[in-house]
C-alpha cells in the first residue's frame, strides 16, 4: 500500500528516493536501555493485576453495611411496624423473632439499640435470655443499659442492672459513667451515689472518667462531692480537681 502511495505522488523522483530509503532502513522495534528505571512487560502483561488504587471501597468497608441479613432486617421492620400494638407485636415475636440465629438475634438487637429503639431491643433481650444458647454476657447487658440511660429510661435500666449483678456480672468504667450521667441528668444524685458504691465494689481498677463526671454532677451538693472528692484523690493522687467559687452556687 505504501508504494502504491508513494507511486502517486506528482514528483517522480522524490518518490523513487523515499521508496529507496524505505526498502534499505528496516523498521526496527525500539528499545529500552539496559538500565531504564521503567519495568518490561513480558507477555503475561494482561493479568488483572492493578499496580494503583482505583478508587474503589476494599471488602471490609462493603461487608460492614451487609452484617445484618435479610431475616433480621425483615424482624427489625416488623417490629418497629407493630410496636404500638402490644397483642400483634407477641404474635410477631413468637412467629418470627423466635425462630432467627443467634447470630441474626444479636445482629436485631444491636441495631434496636442504634435506632433508640430501647423497648424494643428490651423485649429481643428477654427472648435472647430465654434460648438455649445464652449465656451471661456482660457485654449484652453494657450495650443496652447504656441505650437506656442515654434515653432518660433510668427504671429499665436499673432492672436490668439487677439482674446483670444476680448473674455476678460486673459492669466496666463506661458503663458505670453512662449510668451516673444518665442519674445526674434525670435529678437523681442518690441513685448516681448508689451506683457510685457500687463501683467501688467491682473487681476492676477504678477509672477516672466516673469520678469526673461525679465531681461535675455534684456541684450543687457539696457534701456528696466532698466524698468523691476524697475517695478520687486517694485513688488519683498525682490529679487535680477544680473546685469552683462557692458563691456560683449560693453556699455562701
Amino acid at each position: 500500500m505504501a508504494t502504491r502511495a508513494f507511486s502517486r505522488l506528482r514528483n517522480p523522483i522524490f518518490a523513487s528516493i523515499l521508496l529507496r530509503n524505505l526498502t534499505r532502513t528496516p523498521i526496527r522495534e525500539p528499545s529500552l536501555p539496559v538500565n531504564s528505571k521503567f519495568p518490561v512487560l513480558g507477555a503475561d502483561y494482561c493479568t488483572p493485576f492493578r499496580l494503583y488504587h482505583d478508587g474503589r471501597p476494599r471488602g471490609p468497608l462493603w461487608r460492614g453495611k451487609k452484617l445484618i441479613g435479610k431475616e433480621a432486617l425483615f424482624v427489625i421492620l416488623g417490629l418497629k411496624r407493630f410496636k404500638d400494638d402490644e397483642e400483634t407485636l407477641e404474635k410477631f415475636i413468637k412467629t418470627h423473632v423466635r425462630r432467627l440465629l443467634k447470630m441474626d438475634m444479636i445482629a436485631v438487637l444491636g441495631e434496636l439499640e442504634r435506632q433508640e429503639e430501647v423497648s424494643l431491643a428490651v423485649k429481643i433481650f428477654k427472648v435472647i435470655q430465654k434460648q438455649d444458647w445464652y449465656r451471661p454476657d456482660v457485654f449484652l447487658y453494657k450495650d443496652l443499659i447504656i441505650a437506656l440511660a442515654r434515653c432518660k429510661k433510668m427504671d429499665d435500666a436499673m432492672q436490668l442492672w439487677e439482674d446483670m449483678r444476680k448473674e455476678d456480672l460486673f459492669p466496666d468504667s463506661q458503663t458505670y459513667a453512662e449510668v451516673i450521667r444518665g442519674f445526674l441528668r434525670h435529678g437523681s444524685p442518690a441513685d448516681a451515689m448508689n451506683i457510685f458504691e457500687d463501683m467501688k465494689k467491682s473487681p476492676d481498677p477504678p477509672e477516672e472518667l466516673p469520678f469526673r463526671i461525679l465531681l461535675k454532677g455534684l456541684l450543687p451538693h457539696p457534701l456528696l462531692r466532698n466524698r468523691v472528692k476524697q475517695d478520687f484523690e486517694e485513688l488519683f493522687p498525682e490529679r487535680h480537681v477544680y473546685d469552683p467559687p462557692e458563691e456560683i452556687f449560693g453556699l455562701r
